[in-house]
């Protein structure tokens, strides 16, 4: 038997094209390598799966905004196809209801991802679309006709072939990187991968003793090591990337959104010894009003000691570990805080300066950064501009956004456009 398509990777891409294809009249097969299907979904959004992100009246246009502008271009067809509110619509109808949360973040009402990859196995079921698991892909040949594919269990044959094998983040799942040899083989450019949305690091271990504290609003900006800068205060003109949302502080360094979404410009730079976090613990005043706010609270604090100040401001171990950098006794009556020891607390809660020494890399990244050249595919069908008849979709490709639910949104949306173009043009 001749498929019309063969999916490679039954992930978030994967599903949404097998069913979108078969619905349409294809005959479809989904092929993936691992027992389970769908992986990835399980184990994301801390096993509740951050579907996609609330649009306002602006519509897709809000999902344009949280890719850079390559990216960005590159999925207009593909959003315009499949927009976020469509991706809450076919989930909702397979039974699963959504909410909001307050970031915008959309999750399954249960908080369970398992619902949501059901819900996508389900609607690929009732399209019509055949899945084989366990299926290890192990070579893929073109021929006249289309392509062979030669799996651990059979080979197959079809006219089309869609690859969704994801990129390497998350290794475990089954995310090996096996789609970007397959795309080399065919002629198309692998822009290098690199890991994305993964928490970073650094040897300095007051940050490490503050383990398991939270800061629901932070800023994290990268900046290269400027000693006069450090001195003086960085400028946001010096900023490498910033990213103001929760931070959450580990055993080995940062993770939390404000984190993950700026850990890209670490993996990306070839000289990571330079890199250093500026941390704006209350990022909600500028610096110079909060030194006058502070300078006011320690004036008028009486009796009060500087440790009743501060942590007024702060988790309490996070306050003690700043009054311990800045060299500070936390018994001191505030009052008496010189006009120096103000300057270099306030210095200290807005812009502490972290040496950064890496990420934990791909096995805790949520995404990659980097591959299939976005250049050689054709954005309003998701086709290779080399090889007729071969599809790409999903992490495979060079796209990675911010964390929210953007990158599913993208492998929804490219799969949904992948699938649909394949059954226009069969």
């Amino acid at each position: 038997m001749t498929w019309d398509l063969i999916i490679v990777g039954a992930g978030a891409a994967g599903l949404m094209a097998a069913a979108r294809a078969a619905e349409l009249g294809c005959r479809t097969l989904l092929l993936e390598k691992s027992t389970k299907v769908g992986v990835k979904i399980l184990m994301s959004g801390g096993t509740r799966c951050n579907i996609t992100h609330a649009t306002n009246q602006q519509g897709i246009a809000d999902a344009f905004a949280a890719f850079d502008k390559k990216q960005a271009g590159f999925l207009r067809s593909a959003l315009a196809a499949l927009p976020p509110e469509k991706v809450i619509e076919l989930i909702e109808n397979e039974g699963v209801a959504t909410k909001v949360e307050d970031t915008g973040k959309i999750f399954p009402v249960s908080n369970r991802a398992i619902d949501v990859r059901d819900a996508l196995l389900q609607r690929s079921e009732k399209s019509g679309a055949m899945l084989a698991i366990g299926a290890a892909v192990t070579e893929i040949e073109k021929v006249a006709t289309g392509f062979v594919v030669k799996t651990s269990l059979q080979d197959y044959a079809s006219s089309k072939l869609l690859i969704t094998s994801g990129g390497q983040s998350y290794p475990g799942c089954g995310t090996t990187g096996d789609g970007y040899a397959w795309a080399r083989q065919f002629g198309h450019k692998v822009v290098n991968p690199v890991p994305a949305l993964t928490p970073i690091t650094t040897d300095e271990q007051w940050v490490k003793e503050l383990t398991g504290i939270t800061l629901p609003d932070a800023t994290l900006s990268i900046v290269h090591d400027d000693p006069q800068a450090e001195a003086n205060g960085y400028s946001p003109k010096q900023f490498l990337a910033s990213r103001r949302s929760s931070v959450l502080f580990t055993h080995f360094g940062f993770s939390g959104p404000a984190a993950l979404d700026i850990s890209r410009t670490v993996t990306l730079s070839t000289d990571r010894k330079t890199l250093k976090l500026v941390c704006d613990f209350l990022p909600a005043s500028g610096f110079e009003d909060f030194l006058s706010q502070l300078t006011d609270d320690c004036r008028g604090a009486g009796r009060s000691n500087v440790a009743a100040i501060v942590q007024d401001l702060l988790p309490n171990r996070l306050a003690s570990a700043i009054m311990d950098r800045v060299g500070v006794p936390a018994a001191k009556r505030a009052a008496e805080l010189s006009r120096k020891e103000i300057r270099g607390l306030a210095r200290m809660i807005k812009a502490a300066i972290v040496p950064i020494s890496g990420t934990l890399g791909f096995q805790k990244a949520e995404v990659t950064a980097g591959g299939v050249s976005l250049k050689e595919i054709d954005s309003r069908t998701m086709q290779s501009r080399i090889i007729d008849g071969l599809y790409f979709a999903g992490e495979v490709l060079d796209i990675d956004g911010p964390i929210g639910g953007y990158n599913f949104q993208a492998a929804f949306s490219t799969g949904w456009l992948a699938g649909q173009s394949v059954a226009d043009n069969a």
